[in-house]
């Protein structure tokens, strides 16, 4: 009897020696796998800095970005002017700043509101069912159809070119493939334990769908957001290019780049400017997106953790 005891005893003792296992949450272990992979953390470090860079654009600016100085014109890189001039001498490297406030605030407005209007039409499809899916998929699958470049051009040469139309239209023409995304997720999920359950317990659908079956929805919306800014300004940029988006004097990557067409081979550093931001950060945010996809992704391996 003595005997068993002191085995129990011991027992008991190196369970409580025993290294316990520490639990992880899921965020993060989600940031952990995002932190390991290099490309993604070298994207978000430099994205950041970018939209830093914009923000404090009147602090960082050498000169006023519209400031016309005809003399000054096409000067080339100096101590006064760091990128040179425009072809009205205007400071490339000032009005390289300003644009990127714009560009980027056109992205990120274009996003949220394609994301907005994605995610709640994949909500509703996904848990209504029936009728009211058939409609609003017939429609997300009507909008694809549609040449969207051409559809977004000839809207705003209808309406015009003023910055909240333009992102209207690049959110209304960049919404689908959102809510096909939380459409599946919310097929996914609800019929799972906890939904039958807060249905059970009497939950309204309001609340089990913005409560419950959203938050599934999360890590599968923040790629998309991330991927829908590289979209959107891609697409301001080549609307700019064209001369339906951002009007001058206001500046913007892709109307600098419209405007220093002429000038391609007798100045081809005033291309080569807002062509590389376009190409860094559109290629950053791509980076980035699919980094998150395989950070957020439940099924990735835990090798390593």
């Amino acid at each position: 009897m003595d005997q068993a005891k002191q085995v129990s005893t011991t027992a008991t003792t190196l369970s409580a020696q025993a290294p316990q296992r520490r639990m992880v949450s899921p965020r993060r272990r989600s940031w952990q796998r995002l932190r390991r992979n290099k490309v993604a953390m070298v994207s978000l470090v430099v994205l950041i800095l970018i939209h830093i860079a914009a923000l404090a654009a009147p602090v960082i600016a050498t000169h006023d970005p519209n400031q016309i100085a005809p003399m000054l014109r096409l000067e080339s890189p100096s101590s006064e002017h760091w990128l040179g001039t425009d072809e009205n001498g205007r400071d490339l490297f000032s009005r390289l700043v300003y644009g990127s406030r714009i560009s980027l605030l056109v992205g990120l407005s274009a996003m949220a509101f394609s994301i907005v209007l994605g995610t709640l039409v994949g909500l509703f499809a996904g848990f209504a069912g029936g009728a009211v899916d058939a409609i609003l998929m017939r429609v997300t699958e009507g909008m694809l159809s549609i040449p969207l470049f051409f559809f977004m051009i000839t809207a705003l040469a209808v309406l015009g070119s003023d910055l909240y139309k333009i992102v209207i239209i690049i959110g209304l023409a960049s919404w689908m493939t959102v809510a096909r995304i939380v459409r599946g997720e919310v097929l996914r999920s609800k019929r799972l334990m906890f939904v039958e359950a807060a249905q059970a317990l009497g939950a309204s659908n309001t609340r089990i769908l913005f409560r419950h079956v959203l938050p599934i929805s999360f890590p599968s919306i923040i790629v998309a957001a991330t991927l829908g800014v590289a979209y959107a300004i891609l697409m301001e940029s080549s609307l700019s290019y064209l001369g339906l988006g951002v009007q001058p004097p206001d500046p913007s990557w892709g109307n600098m780049l419209s405007n220093a067409r002429t000038y391609m081979w007798s100045d081809p550093l005033m291309t080569v400017y807002p062509g590389i931001m376009i190409f860094l950060t559109v290629l950053l945010y791509n980076w980035l997106g699919d980094g998150l996809r395989d950070a957020l992704d439940p099924a990735s391996s835990e090798r390593g953790m």
